[in-house]
């Protein structure tokens, strides 16, 4: 047979069997005297091998291992690894697909945001906080940041983020301050750095900072020596991994919630 007339009983390309001769999976043949290349029953069923054995999803390297075992104890090796493999992606292919299930629910019910798709969990807390981010470029903005974490940060830290602002998101009162602090940040859009208006921004957004869950605390802030842990974590130091600690005796807690008992003295001091 010429190399024609073994691609089309084979049922590959010339092209592809000119490749198994430069990789050596399949051997050369002999020339005839015109120089074609004469093909016989062996190179059939070597490159008939060839195929079936990328039709499974194995590399050309794996094939050629698997064409150097004539024992077969290589190709039962290569063939575990492939059903592995395989799993693997079946089981990812099936979480997609539950993902894609719950974002046409959500389009379904006008509930997909706009910088979607994103967690279940953000979508949720997308839902509850209603339509903040509509008429607000402050919120707009924070709503784009919340994305991003939702995307790059580790599980532990999204679910530690969502915990932290889900209490604000399910207060009524504490959604109208929300709103009155993005009213205030938008309207110093080109406000200059000594605006007075500035201060009481800033105090208005501090208010409405999100408290850590019972019993973190927070991490140290910086400059501070002596003031001890804040107990209140922002939400960019938990995207950063800044994980707070569980409380433990003698730590300083803040002084607007959590007063130290009287006549106890500071950590590292001791009483008078």
């Amino acid at each position: 047979m010429r190399i024609g007339e073994l691609a089309a009983t084979v049922g590959v390309t010339t092209r592809a069997i000119r490749h198994y001769h430069h990789l050596g999976l399949l051997a050369e043949p002999e020339r005839l005297g015109n120089g074609y290349r004469a093909y016989g029953l062996r190179h059939a069923v070597e490159l008939a091998r060839i195929r079936r054995l990328t039709e499974l999803g194995l590399g050309l390297g794996e094939v050629r291992d698997v064409l150097a075992d004539d024992a077969g104890r290589e190709l039962a090796e290569v063939l575990a690894e492939l059903d592995d493999d395989l799993a693997r992606q079946e089981a990812a292919l099936r979480e997609r697909r539950a993902r894609l299930r719950e974002l046409l629910a959500q389009a379904e019910l006008g509930r997909l945001p706009a910088e979607g798709p994103v967690s279940p969990e953000l979508a949720a807390l997308f839902g509850e906080a209603g339509e903040v981010a509509d008429s607000s470029p402050m919120a707009a903005k924070d709503r784009e940041m919340l994305t991003l974490i939702d995307t790059t940060a580790p599980p532990e830290i999204r679910g530690q983020l969502i915990a932290a602002l889900r209490p604000t998101v399910a207060d009524p009162a504490a959604m109208d301050a929300v709103r009155d602090v993005y009213a205030r940040l938008d309207a110093l859009d080109d406000a200059a750095p000594d605006d007075p208006r500035v201060a009481g921004a800033a105090r208005a957004l501090v208010a409405c900072l999100p408290r850590s869950p019972t019993g973190w605390r927070a991490p140290f802030r910086r400059g501070s020596p002596g003031r001890g842990p804040n107990p209140h974590p922002s939400p960019t130091n938990l995207a950063r991994g800044r994980t707070p600690a569980r409380r433990t005796e003698g730590d300083r807690p803040c002084s607007s919630c959590c007063r130290r008992p009287k006549g106890r003295p500071p950590p590292g001091r001791a009483p008078r």
